[in-house]
């Protein structure tokens, strides 16, 4: 169970649901560094891949090619602004195990261009996770309305900060 971040370092935003999600996620795509590291936190069935999807589509990638990545654990995506990575950790018993999925190929093979790179169980591979990152972490408000919690670890976001800010 993971629990509500702590509210003076973190911006919260509601969505009432995946149309009010999918504004937000234009919203990110405009603001996000073109090479982004996201962590998604949530329980199971917050919506964490829910949200890779409109974020996905925002950026121009067909979100029904975006699938829960639980099995194959890294799914990548390339698109009009650059190359989108898709992870799932949850399945992983140590972080060592890190380096015989293709991690490093993934979040590598986009040298020059943009890649956003969004984990979900980041908590999995916690002592690798990059200083630079944004946190998120997703909770369920109702059947449909979930809170998403943006705490970011780098200057590099303040700009996606002020606009989710506007967002609220």
């Amino acid at each position: 169970m993971h629990s509500t971040p702590d509210p003076r370092a973190t911006v919260a935003v509601h969505v009432a649901d995946e149309a009010a999600l999918a504004r937000l996620a234009a919203v990110l795509v405009e603001a996000l560094p073109s090479r982004a590291f996201i962590a998604l936190a949530g329980d199971l069935g917050a919506g964490k891949t829910t949200f890779v999807k409109a974020i996905a589509a925002a950026a121009g990638i067909d979100p029904a090619d975006v699938v829960s990545p639980t099995f194959g654990l890294i799914h990548v995506h390339e698109g009009p602004q650059g190359r989108l990575v898709h992870a799932d950790f949850y399945r992983l018993a140590a972080p060592d195990e890190l380096r015989e999925t293709g991690w490093e190929d993934a979040i590598g093979g986009a040298a020059g261009r943009g890649c956003r790179v969004f984990v979900e169980w980041p908590e999995r591979i916690e002592g690798l996770l990059p200083a630079d990152r944004l946190d998120v972490t997703i909770t369920i408000d109702s059947e449909t309305g979930r809170t998403l919690w943006f705490a970011p670890h780098s200057p590099a976001y303040a700009p996606l900060m002020r606009e989710i800010e506007a967002c609220r």
